[in-house]
């Protein structure tokens, strides 16, 4: 049974209802996580229709339905959606393709997993725990110019050279292996008045670096564009402006730089056409999914 706790979907029915399902349809939905969006394509497909769910975290896996044929769960990070349809014979044939880039608030309220600073645990933030470096590993291996650039490209941090400083200095007497040991070096360097929102940026930086989530979603991407059939749709929710820049370039011109290339004619060469406007959640929603405020949901279609 798929755990309605794990976390609530963020715009579920303007997210489905954006793919286009059809009963026959294959769709893919590459962030399964609670499984609500899923849960939702998988109510509205008929018995010839199938859907591909993609997570690498063994706590999602723990949320798919026993006994549904028509859906096939993959454990694999979603950068390697190419691959993985490639070996289900899907290439080219995919009806929709949905991403739910935010992270679930079942992953902030595990403690253990390092992703909230309301926790004194281990600073482990990795979405696949099976391997990988941990943000307590970014932390005491890092250069301090290496910090400095992590905190302000990922965590959009003004003062990120001052804290990458600190972050290196405090190390030489102790190493990092819990979020206090991090809390205790930073705070002080805060203001007072956006205190939680500047270590929810510090957080985010590590979580992103840790998981290599910009380059992994301009892999997703890109896999996209060879997997759909023509007139396919790609649906994303973003959260935060590096990935929603990122999906926004994608869309309007087939790469992460925004840069729409033309032939000989004048024509635009791109792969996608976006459709639409960007949906965002309604007041009521947000008020009761605080979750879904900074959300953003983009559509394309394969040309």
């Amino acid at each position: 049974m798929i755990c309605p706790t794990y976390h609530i979907p963020v715009l579920l029915q303007e997210t489905v209802d954006s793919l286009l399902p059809a009963s026959d349809g294959t769709y893919v939905d590459v962030t399964f996580g609670g499984g609500g969006h899923s849960r939702e394509v998988l109510r509205r497909l008929g018995p010839e229709g199938r859907l591909f769910s993609f997570d690498q975290d063994a706590d999602a896996e723990a949320n798919v339905p026993e006994g549904e044929k028509r859906l096939t769960f993959v454990r694999s990070n979603f950068r390697y959606i190419t691959n993985w349809m490639r070996y289900y014979g899907m290439t080219g044939k995919v009806d929709g393709i949905l991403a739910d880039l935010g992270v679930s608030s079942h992953h902030f309220d595990a403690e253990e997993r390092g992703f909230s600073f309301r926790f004194d645990a281990p600073l482990d933030m990795r979405m696949n725990g099976r391997g990988g470096e941990t943000a307590a590993d970014v932390l005491n291996t890092y250069s301090e110019e290496e910090l400095a650039r992590l905190l302000y490209i990922y965590g959009e941090l003004k003062n990120s050279r001052k804290l990458a400083g600190a972050i290196v200095r405090a190390r030489q007497k102790n190493r990092y292996e819990n979020i206090d040991s991090l809390l205790s070096v930073i705070k002080p360097l805060l203001p007072r008045e956006r205190e939680k929102k500047e270590m929810a940026k510090v957080f985010q930086a590590l979580r992103i670096e840790v998981n290599h989530e910009m380059e992994a979603l301009e892999e997703m991407l890109r896999g996209a564009v060879k997997v759909l059939r023509p007139g396919g749709r790609l649906v994303v929710l973003t959260y935060h402006s590096l990935e929603d820049r990122m999906v926004k370039n994608f869309m309007k011109a087939g790469n992460a730089e925004g840069k729409v290339e033309q032939d000989f004619f004048g024509n635009r060469m791109a792969p996608l056409k976006p459709t639409g406007k960007v949906v965002v959640p309604s007041e009521q929603e947000q008020t009761e999914n605080p979750r879904s405020r900074s959300a953003k949901l983009r559509i394309a279609e394969k040309v």
